[in-house]
Formats: C-alpha cells, sequence, structure tokens
C-alpha cells in the first residue's frame, strides 16, 4: 500500500479524494484552482489586517500585491507608494 498523502485524512477518503480529482474536467479543475487561490489571498490579506490594523485599503492591497509579486513589480503596478515596509 502506497504512503497516505496526509496523516490526518483516512487513507480510503484520501483515495476517494484523488479519483475524483483525477475524474474532474479540466474546467472544474481551474474553478477548483481559482477557488484555492482566492483562498489564499484571503487569508494572506486577513494576515496583513492583523499586522497593520491601522492600514488603509489601498495600503494592504499594496502590501498584498508585495507579497504575491514581489516589491519591485508591486510598485510598478501601484507607482511610489509610502506604504513599502
Amino acid at each position: 500500500m502506497k504512503e497516505a498523502l496526509y496523516s490526518d485524512t483516512n487513507p480510503q477518503i484520501e483515495a476517494m479524494q484523488i479519483q475524483l480529482w483525477r475524474q474532474a474536467s479540466p474546467t472544474r479543475k481551474m474553478n477548483m484552482l481559482a477557488q484555492l487561490n482566492a483562498s489564499a489571498r484571503l487569508l494572506a490579506l486577513t494576515g496583513l489586517r492583523a499586522q497593520y490594523p491601522q492600514a488603509s485599503e489601498a495600503e494592504l492591497r499594496f502590501k498584498l500585491a508585495a507579497l504575491l509579486w514581489g516589491e519591485e513589480l508591486a510598485r510598478k503596478v501601484y507607482g511610489e507608494t509610502n506604504y513599502a515596509k
């Protein structure tokens, strides 16, 4: 028997999940990926709000962009700001 991917998941349930992923259409897989990306962005933004409670929404958007793309690209997209570190 192969090693489980996740130690907190029943191996039978994990095998079922993998089979469902394999059977999913490309469109469904892209939708799942988009949902995962949206969740990751939301978690990152939540963390930034906790770290910078006085920051404006614009500042948080810049900080998220810097986190995701790097500060140099964030500055190219958002322009020079006073938000950087």
